[in-house]
C-alpha cells in the first residue's frame, strides 16, 4: 500500500477523487440546502484492486449514512452530552471505547488503548498555554477522532478482506475560513486525530512512499561574513534549526546560532550570530521590526486565470493560531489568534496563470506568508508548491530575496539581494 500521507497521491487515486468530487457536486446541485454550499468537507478514496471505497468525515447533512459511501466505525446513538462535565466524560469514554480499529495484523484496540500514550489538548484549553504547557496526558482522545476520511475507510477494506492499494483526503465544498482547505485540493490526514489511528491500523501491512529523509546535505552558501556574523542563502527542504528527528541544520551545518527562521520549504536570506552577545541583539532587531525583509514568491489563485487581473497591491490582516490537532498547520482564528499583517506587491502576472508577488510581512508568525497567500480572506491564492496550504510540487515556490538591518558592533547598514 502507499502510503497514506504521500502528496500528491497516485494515478488512481486521484481518478477516484474526481469521481467523487462529480458525485457530490451532483448532489450538491439538488440539494442547495447542503453544508457543502456553505462550510465544505473533507472527503476520501481507498483504491484497491478492482474498484475503490469512498468516505466522508463525520456526518453529512446530519446523516452518517449515503449512498456510495462507507458507514461509520461506530454509530453513536447517545450524544456524549450530559447533566455535568462528569456525565459528559462518562459518555465520551464509553462513546471512544467503542471506536474499535484493526490493523493489518489482525489486532483491534479502540480509541482509548490507541490514544493512552498521547498527548491530548481539549481546544478550549488551548488559549490558555500556563494551564497545559506541563500536561503530560488527558485520558480522553479528541473530539471526532475515528470520524475522518483514512480510518474509516481502512478500517471498512480490512474487516471486508479489501487488500488497500492507495488512499486520498480531498476537500469538496466551500473553502473553510479558519483552515486552509480549497475545493479539489489533497490533504494529509491530520496529526492531532489521524496519526496515532493510522500508525495503529498500518501495523502488518507493507507500506510504500514514506518520504525519505536526505542524507546529503551541502552548507548554504555564505553571502557575508565576518567575526561577528553571518548572512547565508539556505537552501530549500534543510531545516534552519535542528529538528526533534533530523540534526542536519543550518545552524549545524554552519555552526551558528539561527537569530530568525525560515520554513524548511523556504529558500533564501538567512542571518545567524556567532556569539551569544550579537545573537541577542539582533533578535531585538526582529522583535522591534527594524529589519526590512522581503520575500518573492510565485502564487496560483483557487479561482483560475480569471482571478488574476482582480488582484490588486494590498495588506493582509488576518490572526494566526497553531491548529492543535494538525501541526505544524497554521490557521485564522479572529478571537485568540495573534497579529498578523503582510504587505504585498504585484510584480508579474503570467500567461500561465500565476503571479509573481513580493511580500513584506510586517509581523513574523510561523507558516504567515503561506496562509496569507492561501486564505480566501488573504490573497486566495496560494503559493505554488504549497505542500501545506496548496498543491505539492517540485519545491516551495517562496524564496527570502532581500534582508536590510544595521549591524549591532559596527552601526553600519546592512543590506543584501539574492
Amino acid at each position: 500500500m502507499i502510503s497514506p500521507f504521500v502528496i500528491p497521491p497516485s494515478p488512481e487515486a486521484q481518478k477516484a477523487a474526481k469521481e467523487v468530487i462529480e458525485k457530490v457536486h451532483a448532489y450538491m446541485g439538488v440539494h442547495p440546502e447542503s453544508e457543502l454550499h456553505r462550510c465544505g468537507k473533507m472527503f476520501g478514496v481507498l483504491v484497491y484492486e478492482g474498484g475503490y471505497l469512498a468516505a466522508f468525515s463525520a456526518k453529512l447533512d446530519g446523516s452518517y449514512h449515503h449512498d456510495g459511501f462507507v458507514p461509520p466505525v461506530y454509530e453513536m446513538t447517545e450524544e456524549p452530552i450530559g447533566t455535568s462535565k462528569e456525565e459528559s466524560r462518562r459518555l465520551q469514554k464509553l462513546l471512544f471505547a467503542n471506536y474499535s480499529f484493526v490493523n493489518g495484523q489482525g489486532e483491534t484496540k479502540n480509541l482509548l488503548e490507541i490514544f493512552k500514550d498521547e498527548k491530548v489538548v481539549n481546544p478550549d484549553d488551548w488559549f490558555y498555554k500556563s494551564q497545559i504547557k506541563n500536561q503530560k496526558s488527558q485520558i480522553l482522545p479528541p473530539s471526532g477522532a475515528g470520524e475522518c476520511c483514512a480510518p474509516k475507510l481502512l478500517q471498512y477494506a480490512l474487516t471486508h478482506g479489501l487488500e488497500p492499494i492507495s488512499l486520498a483526503e480531498f476537500w469538496v465544498g466551500a473553502p473553510s475560513k479558519t483552515e486552509i482547505r480549497q475545493e479539489g485540493a489533497f490533504y494529509a490526514p491530520c496529526s492531532g486525530k489521524c496519526v496515532p489511528i493510522l500508525k495503529h491500523m498500518l501495523e502488518g501491512l507493507q507500506v510504500t512512499g514514506y518520504r525519505l529523509r536526505e542524507t546529503n546535505y551541502q552548507k548554504p552558501d555564505i553571502i557575508y561574513e565576518d567575526e561577528w556574523l553571518m548572512v547565508v542563502n539556505k537552501p530549500a527542504r534543510l531545516l534552519s534549526v535542528p529538528g526533534k528527528s533530523d540534526v542536519h541544520s543550518v545552524e549545524s551545518l554552519m555552526c551558528a546560532k539561527a537569530v530568525h527562521r525560515l520554513d524548511q520549504d523556504t529558500s533564501g536570506l538567512l542571518v545567524l550570530a556567532k556569539t551569544p552577545e550579537v545573537y541577542k541583539e539582533l533578535q531585538a532587531y526582529f522583535q522591534r521590526r527594524d529589519v526590512l525583509k522581503r520575500y518573492e514568491a510565485v502564487v496560483k489563485p483557487n479561482d483560475g486565470m480569471s482571478a488574476t487581473a482582480s488582484l490588486n497591491d494590498g495588506m493582509i490582516d488576518l490572526p494566526l493560531l497553531p491548529n492543535p490537532y494538525d501541526r505544524p498547520r497554521q490557521m485564522v482564528d479572529k478571537e485568540h489568534g495573534k497579529v498578523a499583517i503582510t504587505k504585498y506587491v504585484i510584480r508579474e502576472r503570467r500567461e500561465d496563470g500565476t503571479i509573481r508577488v513580493d511580500f513584506y510581512p510586517l509581523t513574523g508568525r510561523t507558516h504567515q506568508l503561506r496562509v496569507h497567500a492561501a486564505h480566501p480572506e488573504g490573497l486566495n491564492a496560494p503559493i505554488v508548491g504549497d505542500r501545506l496550504y496548496g498543491t505539492a510540487g517540485e519545491r516551495l515556490m517562496l524564496h527570502a530575496a532581500e534582508l536590510s538591518f544595521v549591524h549591532p558592533i559596527t552601526k553600519n547598514k546592512m543590506h543584501f539581494i539574492l
